[in-house]
């Protein structure tokens, strides 16, 4: 019996054993594939189409600055027609090397957390449902490239990290962010860790993507496979990527025009004119899929604390038609917490300095453009067929003159970029009767005499 037994033993432990091994060889092989390039094509969700983007900086929104004050202020960009609400970083903040007195959001020290200045993550929650609610989506800040010194992984995987020659973990290359330490890519338990940090808020929380903060500091192979499980997780999520670059596209729905922001800062400066502009858009349709969503702004939290407000960047004259501009052009238009107040100040980036909400003078050009953009095909995502044409003009070097039209549906833009009234006349064909929207009034007809005032703008319709 026992010459029978023994071998059978023998045999059930080894297959055991060989079992135990393959389940650990399976695992290890999943964590090097997040290695490995991938074959992954995004889908932009459907909703993003016509799109607009609020960033929401929660520490200066308020007096309180917390998720439960924002939150009251939901109902009223409801009303705004806002679509998609992007809330800066909410994880807690890293204490060791703190920059200011509540030092930088993007120094994050737990990204399984929410800041307890912000509130609990009910409070999130609760957010989040209520902006679902009212038929809006949220996406959150998630910086990927480095952490704080004091985060929960450095201490238990230091192997994590990005170190220098003598073992020390490092700054981001190339900056003087000295209250964040590098995170390293080489490692693939690293990338594991991250997607199944992302996952969570996906999951517990419900939010509806990502604006991703430096996200060319960090591989592309990660990305698509943290969209990729993303996806799987709940299909339709919307990602966000602070890069210019059309690669970033093979993960991302949308990237910043950051080289439009510094034509328009030229311009105002008497720099650069309109043919700058229209060399810009040619540019950008080489380079660009019409499905590669690139995000317009005048200003959003960097540029208003780094660069100067909108006002100082591009004068008090100007803004509304650079602001007009960015709604009309193919893209997807951002407004920054502040901007219907008008937010003429800059905002500390360490410490509270609260926007100070009370005059909403700029709330109803803001509806009326989102409404705009929402309700007009002409003004969609260039993927679903709406067409960007210019039209010439006897002005060239002041005046813009273009067309965005979806069959028989057409929006007519114009607008004086210099600081002098500009009169012109339109050389193209133009077909069809307009009714005005914004700004000037005049008769959209070809060879015939037009007047903008000094940074004047008109935005019209044409009729069924």
């Amino acid at each position: 019996m026992k010459k029978v037994i023994f071998p059978l033993i023998s045999l059930l432990i080894l297959a055991i054993t060989i079992g135990v091994l393959n389940s650990c060889k399976t695992k290890t092989n999943k964590t090097e594939n997040l290695m490995d390039s991938i074959q992954y094509k995004k889908t932009t969700p459907e909703w993003a189409k016509n799109a607009n983007i609020y960033e929401v900086n929660t520490r200066q929104y308020t007096p309180e600055g917390t998720f439960k004050a924002f939150q009251q202020h939901l109902p009223r960009l409801k009303a705004m027609g806002v679509d998609i609400i992007w809330m800066m970083p909410i994880n807690p903040i890293g204490v060791k090397n703190r920059k200011g007195t509540l030092g930088s959001y993007y120094s994050i020290r737990d990204y399984k957390a929410i800041n307890p200045e912000f509130g609990t993550e009910a409070d999130f929650k609760n957010l989040v449902s209520e902006a679902h609610k009212l038929g809006m989506r949220v996406i959150i800040d998630w910086v990927a490239n480095h952490t704080s010194w004091d985060n929960v992984w450095i201490q238990p995987h230091p192997d994590w990290y990005t170190k220098d020659s003598l073992g020390n973990i490092i700054v981001p290359k190339g900056t003087d962010w000295d209250d964040t330490a590098d995170l390293n890519y080489d490692n693939p338990e690293l990338r594991k860790a991250m997607i199944d940090a992302m996952i969570y808020w996906v999951k517990n929380e419900d939010i509806d993507g990502f604006r991703c903060d430096v996200a060319g500091m960090v591989p592309l192979n990660f990305w698509m496979h943290a969209r990729k499980a993303i996806d799987e997780q709940k299909p339709g999520c919307f990602f966000l990527a602070e890069d210019g670059e059309p690669a970033i596209h093979k993960a991302f729905d949308m990237s910043y025009d950051w080289p439009l922001k510094d034509i328009m800062n030229d311009i105002a400066k008497g720099k650069k004119n309109v043919n700058d502009l229209i060399m810009h858009f040619e540019n950008e349709s080489k380079k660009f899929k019409p499905e590669d969503l690139r995000m317009q702004f005048t200003t959003n939290h960097d540029l208003n604390t780094w660069e100067g407000t909108e006002y100082e960047r591009l004068g008090d004259s100007a803004v509304d038609a650079f602001t007009v501009l960015t709604y009309t052009i193919p893209g997807m238009p951002l407004t920054y917490s502040g901007q219907e107040e008008p937010l003429k100040k800059r905002l500390k980036f360490f410490d509270k300095d609260t926007v100070g909400f009370k005059l909403y003078q700029r709330q109803e050009l803001l509806t009326k453009l989102n409404q705009l953009k929402t309700g007009n095909k002409a003004l969609w995502n260039p993927s679903y067929k709406s067409s960007f044409m210019g039209l010439r003009n006897t002005n060239p070097v002041n005046v813009l003159t273009y067309i965005r039209f979806y069959k028989k549906t057409q929006v007519f833009c114009a607008f004086n970029f210099s600081s002098k009234e500009q009169t012109f006349k339109i050389t193209d064909a133009i077909i069809g009767d307009f009714v005005n929207y914004l700004g000037e009034k005049f008769p959209v007809k070809s060879n015939v005499e037009m007047k903008l005032k000094p940074w004047g703008y008109s935005v019209q319709i044409s009729i069924p």
